[in-house]
């Protein structure tokens, strides 16, 4: 790795590389560390690693996030758990019928300056390269989507996200601000596969059947793997005054990903770039 990646002002200097060696992925803290990872996915479809971000880092982004959480595009609407209209011709009760509330607000690249930290993180190859290794993919490209390519999802009083599983292979994302209360991500892994939907375990879950549920921690600091298009989850409703802010960096295994002009006015209520 080249010292520039080590100099001061570098994004490095967010991470704790004591605790998370990745300036050299070959060395073998880095190879202990990848191998950590995987394994916490192949187990769990989820890797959590709690205090990637140093605790300076963490309160610059959330200082640089509320600057411009007011341009945040807020949407609200039903939502399905496979991400699709709900199926006709099925019975009531059949998951793919099921309905429940999404209400969030996402702050889009676009809106996200140069200067924030968290762009600085996002733009660093270095953090890309872990990743890819950390997901046992030969290489990762960051979205070529100006809205969906780095956001930060602000969640304030009454917002939740509903059971879903997702329709991309990995999600990354990083705590920044946990609310008074409410707002825990919580999932079932590998809840289905691609061979067998298992509607009767999702039907219980969707009817309040907690034993499968797992919960991670909403720690500032913590950047999460999650591999979502087998394992269901939701963020509970969120109360109180303090906004819940995470991170989302998007990544994929091909170059040039973009969202569809619906999908950006859905979620950011423009197609066009801001002004």
């Amino acid at each position: 790795m080249s010292s520039a990646d080590r100099t001061s002002g570098s994004p490095a200097e967010s991470i704790d590389l004591d605790a998370y060696p990745l300036l050299d992925l070959a060395a073998p803290p880095a190879q202990a560390l990848l191998a950590r990872c995987r394994a916490q996915l192949a187990a769990a479809g989820c890797c959590e690693l709690p205090g990637f971000l140093t605790p300076e880092a963490t309160a610059r982004m959330v200082r640089e996030s509320d600057e411009i959480a007011p341009r945040a595009h807020h949407a609200a609407g039903p939502i399905t758990v496979y991400l699709e209209v709900p199926e006709a011709g099925l019975p009531d009760d059949h998951p793919r019928r099921h309905l429940d509330r999404s209400s969030l607000a996402a702050i889009a690249y676009d809106l996200i300056p140069q200067r924030h930290a968290l762009r600085a993180l996002y733009e660093w190859d270095p953090l890309m390269g872990f990743l890819a290794a950390a997901l046992g993919r030969d290489r990762l490209y960051r979205y070529a989507d100006p809205f969906g390519a780095l956001n930060v999802a602000v969640m304030g009083h009454g917002d939740t996200l509903g059971w879903h599983f997702d329709q991309t292979d990995f999600v990354v994302s990083i705590a920044l601000r946990d609310a008074e209360e409410g707002g825990d991500f919580e999932y079932v892994p590998a809840i289905r596969s691609a061979t067998d939907e298992r509607y009767d375990d999702v039907r219980a879950v969707l009817a309040g059947e907690r034993t499968p549920v797992r919960r991670v921690p909403m720690t500032p600091g913590t950047l999460l793997l999650f591999q979502g298009r087998h394992s269901m989850h939701r963020v509970t409703e969120v109360r109180g005054a303090t906004t819940r802010l995470v991170a989302l960096l998007a990544y994929d295994t091909r170059p040039g990903t973009v969202s569809s002009d619906l999908l950006r006015l859905a979620r950011y209520g423009r197609s066009a770039p801001a002004a």
